[in-house]
């Protein structure tokens, strides 16, 4: 666990940062009042999310509680951070995106830039908060899952699904089509599958399995892969092409045009999904590729490498 004196640096080079950051961007949406529509509603309760996680990941820090949780603390303040930063990142596009562009020029328009300006700021902190863990913390015997390729593959699936199930928040964009139902069934497992195998390596209960945990990783990734392929078929098929679906093109959606709008119009959320499907797939292709390899070469994976020495960086050295 890092001493008191290497808690503050942390604290005031980077988490003292997010906080302020999620705390402005926040602010400045929050009183926009009825004009921040549902989209700024959603971006609030993300940076409110953040800001409430990392004043907890503070407090636990600060007061030494880390003995308190049934796994090893390290790797939890490292995931969040990693999701934070991937959040952080998300919201700010598609704020952008879909709503601050059409903004006319004035208070409300510069107060809704700031605000995608400081979730920017905190990503990057964010993203510095994983790097700085990652190299400056001292370990004694505790896994480091989350510092190996498909630990941070993992991360990036699950958070990919998570924006997929925003997106799927609308359910007319599936309601009464069994194959489009059966998309959002294929997303549903492969997130559970990729959320038992990341919870098992935080928790260190991979050796427990009946079998090798790479040859775990590697069935699960595989019944993802062949599940995604047939969800990045079946999803434009039904929701882009005329045979299937009324708004076969954007035009036809009354939702989408140039201008405000206080929800992402309904094409734009079919075609964000189906991103987002072909995206997670290469995902999933790399982490089946690496587990592949971890198997033909007879190694046991990254789950079982222990970081006994200590880890240090120049960026300790200076701050």
């Amino acid at each position: 666990m890092p001493s008191t004196s290497r808690f503050f640096r942390v604290f005031w080079f980077l988490r003292l940062p997010q906080l302020f950051s999620t705390c402005v961007a926040f602010s400045l949406v929050a009183d926009m009042g009825f004009l921040r529509g549902a989209i700024g509603n959603w971006s609030m309760a993300i940076w409110c999310l953040c800001f409430a996680m990392t004043l907890v990941v503070v407090i636990v820090e600060y007061k030494d509680f880390q003995s308190f949780f049934p796994f090893y603390w390290y790797n939890f303040p490292v995931t969040y951070a990693c999701y934070a930063a991937l959040v952080c990142l998300s919201i700010s596009i598609i704020y952008s995106i879909t709503y601050v562009q059409f903004l006319p020029y004035g208070l409300f328009g510069d107060r809704a830039i700031a605000a995608t300006a400081f979730s920017c700021v905190a990503s990057v902190f964010y993203a510095m908060d994983v790097a700085f863990m990652w190299n400056c913390y001292k370990l004694d015997n505790i896994s480091c899952y989350m510092h190996t390729v498909p630990g941070l593959l993992k991360v990036l699936e699950t958070f990919m699904a998570g924006v997929i199930f925003a997106f799927l928040s609308n359910t007319s964009l599936y309601m009464h089509q069994p194959a489009l139902e059966w998309c959002v069934a294929v997303y549903s497992i492969c997130f559970i599958l990729s959320s038992v195998a990341l919870l098992l390596s935080l928790w260190e209960f991979d050796n427990r399995l009946l079998f090798p945990f790479p040859i775990f990783q590697l069935v699960i990734n595989l019944l993802s892969i062949l599940l995604y392929v047939s969800a990045l078929l079946l999803w434009p098929l039904y929701q882009c092409y005329e045979e299937f679906v009324r708004q076969h093109q954007r035009s036809s959606d009354g939702d989408c045009g140039d201008e405000l709008t206080y929800h992402m119009c309904t094409w734009d959320q079919r075609l964000a999904v189906a991103i987002l499907t072909a995206i997670n797939l290469l995902v999933y292709v790399a982490d089946l590729v690496y587990w592949a390899r971890q198997v033909s070469v007879g190694t046991e994976g990254p789950v079982l490498i222990f970081c006994s020495q200590e880890v240090s960086s120049p960026l300790s050295d200076i701050l």
